[in-house]
């Protein structure tokens, strides 16, 4: 065990440090920091004493290494676009990004586990036809089409949440919502896909013969089993939801990450940009790495492979 997880440490390691180059190169080359400073209207004169200024001028592997170095010590530069530091902008909005994410999360287990249960045990029936065409519906339905209808129905409409914000637990309500059904179709999919394959295995049989019916069966033997699959899957939709809300902060007016992201890409700040996408990524690589340590820890024969 403990060699297959230093394996996929060293893998999500490497991974990492492909992101940072991907995300400081292709930003830097796409785009001359001193331009995003200065503004294209600039005379080229004060274009090169910011370029000096900032040390744009050294060789692009230099500039990539002091910033990779000041990652590694928690210096993750200044904003352009703020004249704050980085560090500090994402201190302040994490926070709320990381509330959003589990509220999300939440939303997506409270809907797909049941959904994907009644969907296993009525196989082929009207219920599973239901389920599936909710599953189907929810991948269908864009994150921004859902929460403006959302918001024209229970914050216009009907009012009962707010529209924008994040002040208190009802401004997390809707967004939660919309992040979370995004992840409730492979879910679902996998719950019932696992309880249906889990509910016709020997020991379910052996149960049954011995008296087990209805939730005892389900809760005691089935159940439990059936979610062993679905636990890995969702650390890495947590990582996910982490990553993909710039769309619904941005609809919410929610001050996370997300919106953060949005923020400095439309202020050319090129600084924050590349940190958010390194974050964004190293979370996702992180909740990664810990659905392969669980699915190790719950199926042994991955570690052999």
């Amino acid at each position: 065990m403990l060699n297959y997880i230093l394996q996929r440490v060293g893998l999500a390691i490497a991974v990492a440090f492909t992101v940072s180059l991907a995300a400081f190169l292709l930003l830097n080359i796409a785009t001359d920091p001193a331009y995003a400073i200065a503004g294209e209207e600039a005379d080229p004169e004060v274009i090169e004493q910011i370029r000096i200024r900032y040390g744009l001028d050294r060789p692009l592997w230099v500039r990539y290494l002091d910033w990779l170095t000041g990652v590694l010590r928690g210096d993750f530069g200044v904003s352009y676009y703020w004249n704050k530091p980085v560090a500090t902008l994402v201190a302040e909005r994490v926070g709320t990004t990381l509330t959003l994410a589990f509220s999300a999360l939440f939303v997506t287990i409270a809907i797909a586990i049941p959904l994907g249960a009644a969907a296993a045990l009525n196989r082929n029936t009207w219920v599973d036809r239901l389920a599936l065409w909710l599953a189907v519906s929810a991948q269908a339905v864009p994150n921004f089409w859902l929460g403006l209808i959302l918001i024209i129905l229970f914050a216009v409409m009907i009012p009962i949440f707010p529209v924008s914000g994040d002040h208190t637990w009802l401004h997390f309500v809707l967004p939660a919502f919309v992040l979370g059904a995004s992840s409730v179709p492979p879910v679902m999919r996998l719950m019932r896909t696992g309880l249906i394959e889990v509910m016709g295995s020997d020991y379910i049989r052996t149960a049954r013969a011995k008296g087990y019916r209805g939730q005892t069966l389900l809760l005691r033997h089935a159940l439990r089993n059936a979610l062993l699959p679905v636990v890995s899957v969702l650390a890495v939709q947590l990582g996910q939801k982490v990553g993909g809300s710039v769309i619904t902060e941005s609809i919410f007016a929610i001050n996370g990450l997300g919106r953060l992201a949005l923020q400095s890409i439309l202020g050319a700040d090129i600084p924050t940009v590349q940190i958010l996408i390194f974050l964004f990524a190293l979370v996702f690589v992180a909740m990664n790495l810990l659905a392969d340590i669980l699915n190790a820890a719950l199926d042994p024969r991955i570690r052999i492979r």
